[in-house]
Formats: structure tokens, C-alpha cells, sequence
């Protein structure tokens, strides 16, 4: 069996005592482990980083095989990650999370794409709080736990949407809420695509989009709890604002 395809890196764990178990989110063959001999060493330890988009080939004897891989790097995000403080607690939310929630072997290409395209804007501050505020929306989206904005799930109107069923994750208006209003998650303007995308305003987001990772997917996985990374940004980015 052999295989050849581009990948994020997830994690790494030493094997042995030269090589290295790595875990890796690919384009078409979805989260993927594998064997790198010598990934240990010095000359590896620059292309295996947490994010770095990896040139990959896999083979084994059989399918269900661990395998090994022959990885090059494409593109190193380690300097990005460094930029500051609030892109290396996001490029480690996002490599946890991904490590945390994908089956293995499945393929989600649409959120490959997404996650690549997230992690290329690490260095920018203004624009990464938003950006993955965006991705999480579509993690829960790609894994069947998805938000519906599209109008009140109460009064049917699509206007005046203020809060989100933590139960059916639904929309809710102000006038649909009644005095259920305290029961339910906040929907800020942000997450309908509306005003200006301030931290405050994210950092809220996050916390219902938190909510439905926490009790709706973590639950769904087992009895695992959210990776820590993923709270850390968010209590970073909260007081960022």
C-alpha cells in the first residue's frame, strides 16, 4: 500500500529510540498516523513542528497498517506560532482540536482546506481572532453539530436574533426568547456576519460555540474533555479585550 498527499501536522511522540509517531491531518485520507524513522533526530526536528503543512508518502504492508511516512516539509509555521502570544495558543487550539475531534482515516477535504487556510493567517493578529471564530463554526458544522442562524426557532422571524438554543442550537429572537432569555446562549452580531469584528464580541462567540463543543461533540467522542489548548485561547483572547 502507498499513498502520497499533503498534510498538517497534529502531534508528534517519539518511537523508540530514533523515530517518531506522527499524527497528521491530510487532504484526502483525512487524520492519518504513521511511522518517520529518525523523526527524533536533529535533521527532522526543524520539519516535524505542530501546523507545518508536510509533502507526505505513507506505505505499508496492509491498509490497517500503522505504516510509515517519508515527510517533507512545505511550508514551516514555526515563526508564525512565535509571532506572539495569541497565535501559538491558536495554532495550538487548532492542531488539539482537530487531533481531538476527527475520526482516523476519514476524509473532511472542505475542512483541510479551511484549517489551511486558517493557519496561513497566524501572523495576522487582526485578522486570526475572526477567522477562527469562523473555522470553529465550521468544525461543529463538518461534524454534525452544526448552528442555524436562518431564522428564530421560535417565531420563525429572521430578524432580532439575539440568543442560541443550547439544546437545538438554533437562533432565537428577543421576542421569541420571553422570559426563557436567562436559559439561553448569546448570539452576538458577529456571528451573523454583522458590525465590527472586536475581541470582546468574538471572545463571547466563543464561548457559545465553546458550549456545543463541550456538551454536544466532546459527549458524542467519549469521555474525554475538550483539549485544554482550545481554552487557553479563548481566556487569552478574552483578556486581550
Amino acid at each position: 500500500m502507498e499513498w502520497r498527499d499533503h498534510g498538517i501536522l497534529l502531534s508528534t511522540r517519539r518511537h523508540g529510540e530514533n523515530s517518531a509517531i506522527i499524527d497528521v491531518f491530510t487532504e484526502t485520507h483525512g487524520r492519518h498516523a504513521g511511522v518517520v524513522r529518525g523523526g527524533a533526530g536533529r535533521r527532522m526536528a526543524p520539519v516535524l513542528q505542530p501546523g507545518a503543512q508536510l509533502d507526505l508518502t505513507w506505505r505499508a504492508r496492509l491498509e490497517e497498517h500503522l505504516g510509515s511516512y517519508e515527510a517533507e516539509l512545505l511550508r514551516s509555521r514555526a515563526a508564525a506560532a512565535l509571532s506572539g502570544r495569541l497565535a501559538l495558543a491558536g495554532l495550538n487550539a487548532v492542531t488539539a482540536l482537530l487531533g481531538f475531534c476527527l475520526p482516523e482515516r476519514e476524509p473532511h477535504p472542505a475542512l483541510y482546506r479551511r484549517s489551511e487556510n486558517l493557519l496561513d493567517l497566524l501572523e495576522n493578529a487582526e485578522l486570526w481572532p475572526l477567522a477562527y471564530l469562523r473555522w470553529e463554526l465550521a468544525l461543529l458544522e463538518e461534524l454534525g453539530f452544526g448552528l442555524d442562524f436562518t431564522a428564530c426557532a421560535v417565531t420563525g422571524r429572521t430578524r432580532g436574533l439575539e440568543f442560541v438554543s443550547p439544546k437545538s442550537g438554533r437562533a432565537v429572537s428577543r421576542e421569541g426568547a420571553g422570559d426563557w432569555a436567562d436559559r439561553l446562549l448569546p448570539l452576538p452580531p458577529v456571528m451573523l456576519g454583522e458590525g465590527a469584528a472586536e475581541d470582546a464580541e468574538i471572545a463571547q462567540a466563543l464561548r457559545t460555540t465553546g458550549y456545543f463543543l463541550e456538551t454536544h461533540l466532546a459527549p458524542s467522542l467519549g469521555s474525554r474533555p475538550l483539549p485544554e489548548a482550545r481554552g487557553r485561547f479563548a481566556d487569552l483572547l478574552s483578556r486581550r479585550s
